[in-house]
């Protein structure tokens, strides 16, 4: 835990820098219960209990990185806790040690370490129920342990539906096991009323299917990365030489790295939902199996030298952290994240007059204004209809094209704030494309500024030929 701690405490405000997914995060944390409730029946409703809990740290201990990022410090401190006492008990203190350490240097979970999203507590429940589930099938558990997995995979369920893909991974390990009746019957109930508390939220966000919309389909190169997981966790279950009925290492880990990342490749063939950390909890698997490698090599040489066998733990965390290094300085700079919505307010603030107008391409730019909103006082934004508060959105709902025409024409200079060249996508909404159409036409870029994937642009009314003569 500690260990993990230090990763996760280390450059943690990441240079003050919040990028467009923390930024949701940080908006919806701000409003009161009603409007997040409100905000909820249109809009992340998925996230609906994390933003909850979000929301009373930040009436607690005020907004700031800290707030926004050290949940999931916490709760990946908490996964790591249980990926080393799964393994310990397993097969062994060296397994436990190197899965726990390994757990905290994965580069996925260095990322998500210092995320204002609710992967890293999903991963933490994942642990927890994974932890019960072996305390059960070793003859150690009571009825309060059955309650307290099926508690664990609810409250992972209601932070992320998908998250319920651990109860096949579960329910390999099991079959693997050949667990007896009694164990099956109480794992089904458990599994069950979890599965049957959470289905209400998964009907529901189905409804608001349209944010995963932006998800490209699934294609080979996407493969590549879990062909590369699966291969490593292969390769230590191989060394755990597992065998049916009996409960090891592999048998746990092998079907929680796996299980989950064949079933989202399942669905997104369906539909695109192919990314990394919808499955980030099944990386405790690959984490328990790389802890084996390291017990194997530890075993290997301590028949012939006791004493160096001390130290092969210790000498493979040193030369994963150098070989690692230039990845993890990578992943808590600023440049690690798409883009910088607090970055750009000082430049508005810079470049801003009182009384410009002001214009976000994509309508989701708003969330710049959303988390600083003193940097745009005194601007009109002259697009918006209804605020992201009132209308129980994350951006707002802005007038039809025709308004926005016209009022962009009532005015002299307007604030443009949209996605830096390198990451922008090319405009699709018919509202952005009037918007950009009238800036071409009848405004003149007079100032440009770009910093960390956000843009702020200057635009003048040009002055008709004819008037600019008779001048």
């Amino acid at each position: 835990m500690l260990w993990t701690l230090s990763f996760g405490l280390w450059g943690l405000s990441r240079q003050g820098s919040v990028w467009r997914d923390e930024a949701a995060t940080w908006q919806v944390a701000g409003r009161s219960t009603a409007d997040i409730w409100h905000m909820l029946g249109n809009v992340d409703v998925v996230h609906g209990c994390y933003y909850l809990l979000m929301h009373a740290l930040f009436e607690c201990f005020g907004p700031s990185t800290t707030t926004l990022r050290l949940p999931s410090v916490l709760a990946m401190c908490v996964a790591a806790a249980c990926v080393a006492v799964i393994g310990h008990r397993l097969a062994g203190i060296w397994v436990g040690w190197a899965a726990g350490m390994a757990f905290g240097l994965l580069p996925a979970v260095q990322f998500y370490l210092q995320e204002g999203r609710p992967y890293a507590l999903v991963a933490a429940g994942a642990g927890i129920a994974t932890l019960l589930l072996v305390t059960l099938l070793q003859g150690r558990g009571r009825a309060v342990h059955w309650a307290a997995y099926g508690g664990t995979v609810l409250v992972s369920g209601l932070l992320n539906w998908l998250s319920l893909m651990i109860l096949p991974a579960h329910l390999a390990t099991l079959l693997w096991t050949r667990a007896g009746r009694r164990v099956w019957t109480r794992w089904t109930i458990a599994s069950a009323v979890a599965t049957a508390c959470v289905l209400p939220l998964i009907l529901f966000s189905r409804s608001q299917s349209v944010q995963v919309s932006w998800i490209p389909p699934l294609t080979w190169h996407m493969l590549i990365g879990p062909a590369v997981l699966l291969a490593i966790g292969g390769v230590g279950a191989l060394l755990d030489r597992p065998r049916a009925g009996r409960l090891s290492v592999a048998t746990v880990g092998l079907p929680l790295l796996a299980v989950p990342q064949i079933i989202l490749i399942g669905l997104s063939l369906i539909q695109p939902l192919f990314l990394d950390r919808y499955v980030l909890f099944s990386l405790l698997g690959l984490a328990l199996l790389i802890g084996t490698v390291v017990g194997s090599a530890v075993k290997a040489v301590r028949p012939r030298h006791p004493r160096a066998s001390r130290w092969v733990l210790p000498a493979v965390m040193v030369v994963a952290m150098v070989a690692l290094l230039p990845q993890s300085l990578a992943k808590r700079s600023p440049s690690s994240r798409v883009d910088d919505v607090v970055a750009i307010a000082s430049n508005v603030r810079r470049m801003k007059e009182t009384g410009n107008g002001l214009l976000f391409i994509p309508s989701a730019r708003r969330d710049t204004k959303s988390v600083s909103p003193s940097a745009f006082s005194g601007l009109r934004d002259i697009a918006l209809v209804e605020n992201p508060v009132e209308s129980g959105t994350l951006k707002g709902v802005e007038a039809n094209p025709h308004r926005i025409r016209a009022a962009m024409l009532a005015h002299r200079r307007i604030l443009l704030v949209t996605d830096a060249a390198r990451v922008a996508r090319p405009v699709s909404a018919e509202r952005d494309r009037v918007k950009a159409s009238v800036l071409r036409k009848y405004f003149t870029v007079v100032a440009d500024q770009q910093v960390r994937g956000r843009r702020v642009t200057v635009y003048e009314r040009r002055v008709p030929a004819g008037r600019a003569s008779t001048t």
